[in-house]
């Protein structure tokens, strides 16, 4: 059924089944990146989601040479060929969409510099919530605003980060980077939380360069239905800029046992993209567990946490490639 021939064959997992922070200038965690690595690739993912912890240090180049020394770590461990992308969020500290003109400029060096760090990590694409940052909800005073409030806010947020934005495209194409800007629910964060609003602020982005990741859990809770979805995915694709997908359950949890409507979702995906299709699991790490209310079991992590009865998180990660796959050679082949 896909346009161009052919079903996505590669498959990512996102570091967050085992952290947010890669630590990648000590030697112990990237010894703990690379055992996960050896680990899930014999499942059969071929890439995998890297999470880049912010910083408060504005003098960047020790970082970006941190994580090209992860990379080379792991190809001299025989990993060249496994692909890597990157989660980045903009932080209240560096904020695109900031009414003050410093911290927006602060804001374009410190995304510039994460473009930097995916390209050492030779990836192609870095995506995430990168126009305000990930749950900072708006507030008037210590008033929180909702509603017509928030969305009239958010329209001039918006429009603070479009030139940033622009150019930050502009730049990560001389690097090869694709962007992929992610709408997040509303439980999680203030906007944007659909497509839709997304692809009005790329009206006024016009590299393409600069586009959008679908998440499925995202999709489920705040999207506008599969007719207006399968709008959406065909614009996206005839814009170019339709960049990454992501499979995450409603709950950010297990993915074979959770409710993923995967015709409606991947039918119209699957006629116009062929890219790598990753896999996002919340485990109940400490960093999550609070931030997002966490009720369910950690998958238990080997060569980290003790064993128990209950399924550890290449279980989970097994499941959930198993699952993708199955279903998304099905809808393939549908007629």
């Amino acid at each position: 059924m896909s346009s161009n021939g052919l079903i996505p064959q590669d498959v990512y997992l996102s570091f967050f089944m085992f952290t947010t922070n890669l630590k990648p200038h000590d030697h112990e965690s990237r010894k703990r990146v690379l055992k996960h690595i050896k680990e899930l690739t014999q499942i059969g993912y071929t890439g995998f989601e890297f999470p880049i912890a912010p910083s408060d240090n504005t003098d960047y180049s020790q970082e970006i040479q941190d994580y090209a020394n992860l990379r080379r770590f792991l190809d001299d461990e025989g990993f060249r060929d496994v692909a890597i992308t990157t989660n980045v969020g903009a932080t209240p500290s560096c904020d695109p969409s900031s009414f003050d003109a410093e911290q927006r400029k602060q804001a374009l060096q410190y995304l510039k510099a994460r473009v930097d760090i995916t390209a050492a990590l030779r990836g192609e694409v870095m995506m995430g919530p990168i126009i305000v940052p990930y749950g900072a909800f708006l507030q008037d005073g210590n008033t929180p605003i909702w509603s017509d409030r928030l969305q009239d806010a958010l329209a001039r947020r918006y429009a603070n980060a479009q030139p940033a934005l622009q150019e930050l495209g502009n730049y990560a194409e001389d690097k090869n980077v694709k962007l992929a800007i992610e709408p997040i629910t509303h439980w999680e964060t203030p906007g944007p939380n659909k497509l839709s609003q997304v692809l009005e602020f790329l009206e006024g982005v016009s590299n393409p360069q600069v586009g959008v990741v679908i998440d499925t859990a995202h999709e489920i809770l705040d999207g506008e239905g599969p007719e207006i979805f399968a709008a959406q995915v065909s614009q996206l694709a005839n814009d170019r800029r339709l960049h990454y997908v992501q499979v995450s359950a409603p709950d950010r949890g297990a993915v074979h046992t959770s409710w993923i409507p995967w015709e409606s979702l991947f039918k119209p995906i699957l006629a116009v993209y062929n890219g790598p299709v990753a896999i996002e699991v919340f485990n109940a790490i400490p960093e999550f567990v609070d931030s997002l209310r966490l009720s369910r079991r950690k998958f238990w992590i080997p060569g980290e946490d003790p064993e128990n009865q209950y399924p550890s998180a290449y279980d989970i990660a097994q499941e959930a490639i198993k699952i993708t796959r199955k279903k998304l050679t099905h809808i393939y082949n549908l007629d």
